[in-house]
């Protein structure tokens, strides 16, 4: 079984929300939780917050579907973050010029499995 749960138009940099995401890829749903928790960056709320959200999904496929559900089972199957659109915003600068100011955004997206998900070197054994 596995559930998904994204949020779009997140604003954080897509670079400094894949330094998060990129730590807790392959954990334990609930570990996860816990990491995020006290992780030191701004991006590290959002993507607490969306899997939690992934998790509260896979407890409601469960019940729909009447199969037992133990959040402790729950695995970051994947999970990533993609580019959203760019706000370009303008601050004037000294003569009459003007610098370009980026607003990045972020669409990041989770999926847990109660399967364990394969590491890197498992891939590579097959």
């Amino acid at each position: 079984m596995e559930a998904k749960a994204q949020a779009r138009f997140v604003r954080v940099s897509p670079m400094k929300a894949r330094r998060v995401v990129d730590t807790i890829r392959g954990r334990r749903a609930l570990d996860a939780i816990d990491v995020l928790q006290f992780a030191p960056f701004a991006a590290a709320t959002p993507v607490r917050k969306i899997v939690e959200s992934a998790i509260a999904n896979a407890r409601y496929a469960a019940e729909q579907a009447g199969e037992r559900f133990d959040e402790s089972e729950l695995f970051i199957g994947e999970i990533y973050a993609d580019e959203g659109p760019t706000m370009k915003r303008i601050q004037p600068r000294a003569q009459g010029r003007a610098n370009r100011i980026n607003k990045r955004t972020s669409h990041i997206t989770v999926i847990v499995t109660d399967e364990k998900p394969k590491t890197k070197n498992q891939r590579r054994a097959r």
